[in-house]
């Protein structure tokens, strides 16, 4: 069984085996297979826009003709040179058409086959990983060490540094696909072109939480009082690796502003939720207004200092952030929900 733990996928990738040449990318980071993908491409033929050198299949085609996985392998280049087939899976079972081509004695051309996230027993990840001539390279959500390198490997291909408090904001606000994290960091290089260094204000006018949807589902959810839909929202969030920091980074940001809008209110300045600039989501609006009636400014600002607690005593014990963060909101929740009874 050849089995590539997630931290050796990328050397695998930078220099594939030609001993294997039937690779298989799979994960629920649709981003990083992606990216994966191509990489392995560029590095299986001279020129990926060459048919000739190219062929692309998808599984609906292959579930109809199994066999036209084979023939494409052992087609040679009409003007020579290397050969490779790119397969995406889908839904559909390939199976068949990748045992048969396991089976073939050598062979110069590498079938890259693309997938999305596959159970262990997922009959195409169980026979990949079980023949000695294929590897299956998995593709799971970016750890804090993996955007802290994705940031590091962006910012110097920019030929710019970036601040340590910076980056501290910075990491938790990339999510878990590769491509959107990437082109978050790219577009904050861009911004700050002309200039050697990035600063915090740099970050928080340009860069949005690549997960950010489903992070506001669950803020919303803690200021309107609705614990056990925050605790659903939470649970999507530890299925799908978002980071701790992420949420309780929307959190601070979201106590803030309903301090401010609040704040507005008890002045009697007149203040409306359908003057916010930039509007809000119609499906945020029904949230924040529950908020805005369920808390005062005072009660908001000590908040902001539980918050402030909660990212201290995460940052101590990291291993237990996550509790630490679901803790908070779930208080958070628990006293809109008494103020608004």
């Amino acid at each position: 069984m050849v089995a590539i733990k997630a931290a050796d996928v990328d050397a695998f990738v930078a220099r594939p085996d030609p001993k294997r040449p039937v690779v298989l990318v799979f994960g629920p980071d649709a981003g990083l297979v992606s990216e994966r993908v191509e990489a392995l491409i560029k590095a299986s033929v001279d020129d990926p826009n060459d048919p000739f050198a190219l062929a692309r299949l998808d599984g609906e085609r292959l579930v109809a003709e199994p066999s036209l996985l084979v023939e494409e392998a052992q087609t040679v280049p009409l003007f020579g040179g290397r050969r490779a087939v790119w397969v995406k899976a889908g839904g559909r079972n390939i199976a068949p058409a990748v045992e048969a081509l396991l089976g073939l004695p050598g062979g110069e051309c590498r079938a890259i086959i693309e997938a999305g996230d596959l159970r262990r027993n997922a009959p195409l990840r169980t026979l990949v990983e079980r023949a000695k001539n294929a590897v299956a390279l998995p593709c799971y959500a970016d750890s804090e060490r993996d955007r802290a390198r994705l940031i590091d490997e962006e910012m110097r291909a920019a030929g710019l540094t970036l601040a340590p408090e910076a980056r501290e904001i910075l990491i938790p606000l990339l999510g878990g696909d590769r491509v959107a994290s990437r082109n978050e960091i790219r577009k904050l290089a861009l911004y700050a072109r002309g200039r050697d260094r990035v600063g915090i204000d740099d970050v928080t006018a340009v860069v949005s939480d690549a997960s950010s949807s489903a992070v506001d589902e669950i803020v919303d959810a803690a200021f309107a009082g609705k614990p056990a839909e925050l605790e659903a929202q939470l649970a999507k969030a530890r299925t799908a690796g978002t980071p701790p920091g992420s949420i309780v980074f929307a959190a601070q940001r979201q106590v803030a502003q309903l301090h401010k809008w609040r704040t507005a209110i008890e002045s009697g300045t007149g203040f409306s939720l359908d003057a916010v600039q930039p509007p809000l989501h119609f499906r945020r609006k029904g949230p924040i207004e529950a908020a805005l009636k369920s808390w005062n400014a005072a009660r908001l600002a000590a908040v902001m200092g539980e918050l402030a607690d909660a990212v201290l005593q995460s940052r101590r014990n990291s291993a237990l952030a996550g509790t630490i963060v679901e803790r908070a909101l779930l208080a958070i929740a628990v006293k809109a929900r008494r103020s608004a009874g």
